[in-house]
């Protein structure tokens, strides 16, 4: 398949530039992968749209303030912190690249923050170590921005870039499909009687990365950590067991469980790298169901939801949508395939 086969139109007003007022007051399509019939509803709806016996899981990865603005040689340099590797170097982001050359140091914060450029590696990523004052987290969260996605033009109230259940510090991005549930719903979705299972996935800077190859099978993806912990794989291998649907609360979720799922359906759990890359003809093994945004254009993520719902259905919801003035992108609307 082709990268204009995921092409659409969206006029640029539908691209959401801040979170709707309250987390569930999003709206929710309901795209039945079967007929590709639609419906309309509003979020906080999904419990009436979940099963006693079903599971969700949800990806409880933490963004963290990533963005730092400083100097090298006196000019001015953007780095987006990308992995922390085992050894306590981090892989970097920094524009503009040619002030990020091998031997160079990046001063951040009066020099509280320095990173010494080592090598530099795939994708025009740079490895570095940080040498900083105190511990280094805290550090982080005082002179660090949320990346916040280009498309993104104001900045407002950082923590509605994060999920209520966010714990585990590491991404670059948001769980974005997580982001319009409350206590109060996650609350309700228990009370139905529906499990709610935890992964955690990292997501990197690939999310911000163009599919640029026209032949959509010669997209390569970064690779990104991920964990399925022995009490999540049981849970939901217990709810396929008795004849629950296992839904994925966003892409990063889907593409966990997918990585960690044996010929039989059966959910391993563990913890490494991904670079699974899912589009049309995919057969998926894990999810029986997908909670998602509304994806840009020729987007790995349009193609992972063309693969569970089909390409034809996705683009004549995303029609529909479009017609409907639904919000799209990280702050905007949701999409339930069942």
């Amino acid at each position: 398949m082709n990268k204009q086969d995921f092409y659409y139109d969206l006029p640029k007003h539908l691209i959401a530039q801040t979170p709707a007022e309250q987390r569930d007051g999003s709206r929710l399509m309901r795209l039945n992968r079967t007929t590709g019939q639609v419906e309309h509803a509003m979020f906080k709806d999904i419990v009436d749209l979940l099963n006693p016996g079903d599971c969700i899981v949800i990806n409880d990865s933490k963004v963290i303030p990533a963005r730092l603005m400083g100097y090298s040689q006196e000019a001015q340099v953007e780095m987006l912190l990308h992995e922390r590797q085992e050894d306590g170097r981090w892989s970097v982001l920094v524009k503009p690249g040619r002030k990020a050359r091998e031997g160079d140091i990046l001063v951040f914060a009066q020099g509280r923050l320095k990173a010494h450029v080592e090598e530099l590696i795939e994708d025009g990523l740079r490895l570095v170590s940080l040498e900083h004052e105190g511990d280094f987290e805290p550090l982080l969260e005082e002179i660090g921005e949320m990346p916040l996605p280009h498309y993104i033009e104001e900045k407002g109230d950082d923590s509605r870039y994060q999920t209520v259940y966010a714990t585990h510090a590491g991404s670059v991005a948001a769980p974005t499909a997580g982001l319009h549930f409350t206590e109060e719903v996650l609350q309700a979705i228990k009370d139905k009687g529906v499990g709610i299972a935890r992964v955690t996935l990292h997501v990197g800077i690939g999310t911000f990365r163009p599919v640029k190859e026209d032949d959509i099978s010669k997209h390569l993806m970064h690779s990104e950590y991920c964990r399925v912990e022995p009490e999540t794989a049981k849970l939901i291998n217990d709810t396929k067991a008795s004849g629950g649907r296992v839904i994925a609360i966003g892409t990063t979720s889907c593409r966990t469980l997918e990585s960690r799922v044996d010929d039989t359906g059966k959910v391993i759990a563990g913890a490494g790298k991904t670079d699974i890359f899912i589009f049309p003809g995919f057969q998926f093994k894990a999810i029986d169901g997908l909670l998602t945004n509304f994806h840009l254009p020729e987007s790995t993520l349009i193609m992972l939801v063309s693969a569970l719902a089909g390409r034809e259905a996705v683009l004549s919801a995303y029609a529909e949508a479009v017609k409907e003035e639904y919000r799209f992108f990280s702050y905007g609307d949701a999409m339930l395939i069942v």
